[in-house]
């Protein structure tokens, strides 16, 4: 069957010869043809020019994102096989004895698109997460289970981003038999999955460098780790040495994970305090009660999942970080994160910046955070560096 052809207006081109992988609804001039939600189409220039195949979204502004740039290329078992293949492969060094949890597929920087895959021991929980992917579904999961060999997979296409692409919210078990829960290793470390009810996949596999770099830095200081959910950061720095560990977050279950997890490492609990609580508010009280910490971890969810919201979600990374950096002892170290889209590298520094300001806070940029190597970034797909961070020193 002849796939349909989707001419771009005079001059859109230019993106797609960079091997930037989506095309938007308001750079297509024409559609020939029919194509169905997620059907493979052909991109060509408004000079006529063939430049890609894609997968098309008539409900998304994102109305077609790239399988491959070569338009002669067929998309089809073999192709996505192929592609699955190479990404788990890539992986191989990343799991080892003391890591068995890793992100396998990372979406279109692994030129998968919508397409995403963590593996938590034998475990591999996926999100389709765009119009491509939900055609594709059976056969990128048949890939996967054979390349990884994880016996069970299960689905959290439950996210909001779904519904702009015209799908239905799913989840559930998908291949095998699911565990409730699931045991990982990390840097020596052993934290307890809930993929069911967990945020994102189950665990914030992103972070994995910098809950490492935390550790290190922990060693006698009095640490507060802010919307801190299941503990991530809190267990890395009992692991290094931290005096105490305050943390924060607005889920009840999150926090009797947390609890779980620093059991389940034999850390002694009385070094720990536990807040179900709004950070936000917290934050207030504790400035208000002239409390002082020597490291400070702010990890919000996503403030900002479109440039959209940019605004609203800087007053908001604003606000938390004066709070820390009022919380601070002098000599004290910040590791804050932002992981919005909408939210750049530069403006999130900006952000930050200010803060010290308004907190009067002399204060210097030490370091520079950024997701753990099993999420890349390609180089034509900028938006696929979402998680920022700075290690703040407030000085004297």
């Amino acid at each position: 069957m002849a796939l349909a052809r989707v001419t771009l207006q005079p001059g859109r081109e230019k993106s797609l010869e960079q091997r930037h992988p989506w095309v938007f609804s308001g750079s297509i001039a024409t559609v020939e043809g029919t194509p169905a939600v997620g059907d493979t189409v052909l991109l060509h220039g408004s000079d006529g020019s063939p430049l890609a195949s894609a997968a098309w979204s008539p409900e998304s502004k994102i109305r077609a994102r790239v399988w491959s740039f070569d338009p002669r290329e067929e998309i089809d078992a073999a192709f996505l096989r192929a592609r699955v293949g190479a990404a788990v492969r890539a992986r191989d060094e990343l799991l080892d004895s003391a890591h068995n949890a890793c992100r396998l597929i990372h979406g279109e920087s692994d030129g998968l698109p919508g397409f995403v895959a963590d593996r938590y021991q034998d475990v591999v929980v996926v999100q389709m997460l765009a119009a491509g992917a939900e055609r594709w579904r059976d056969t990128l999961i048949d890939a996967l289970a054979e390349v990884s060999g994880c016996g069970a997979i299960y689905e959290r296409s439950n996210v909001d981003v779904r519904a702009l692409e015209g799908l239905a919210p799913r989840e559930g078990p998908v291949r095998g038999t699911m565990p409730p829960r699931v045991d990982i290793v990390e840097d020596g470390l052993r934290f307890v999955i809930d993929v069911a009810h967990g945020q994102k996949t189950g665990f914030y596999l992103d972070q994995r460098n910098n809950r490492k770099r935390v550790r290190a830095l922990a060693p006698g200081r009095d640490v507060l780790n802010c919307f801190c959910y299941t503990g991530g950061f809190t267990v890395a720095a009992l692991a290094g040495g931290a005096k105490s560990v305050l943390s924060i977050d607005s889920s009840a279950e999150a926090i009797a994970l947390g609890r779980e997890n620093v059991a389940a490492n034999a850390f002694d609990s009385a070094r720990t305090d536990w807040r179900d609580a709004d950070v936000f508010v917290e934050l207030r009280k504790l400035r208000d009660a002239a409390r002082a910490f020597d490291l400070i971890v702010l990890d919000p969810p996503k403030f900002a999942p479109t440039a959209q919201h940019a605004e609203k979600a800087a007053r908001a990374y604003k606000d938390i970080n004066l709070l820390a950096l009022k919380l601070l002892r002098p000599g004290g170290l910040l590791a804050t994160f932002s992981c919005s889209g909408g939210i750049s590298a530069d403006l999130f520094q900006k952000i930050v910046a200010g803060a010290a300001l308004d907190a009067r806070a002399n204060a210097v940029v030490i370091e520079h955070f950024a997701a753990s190597a099993d999420h890349p970034v390609a180089l034509n797909f900028p938006q696929g560096d979402y998680l920022k961070g700075l290690l703040v020193r407030k000085n004297a």
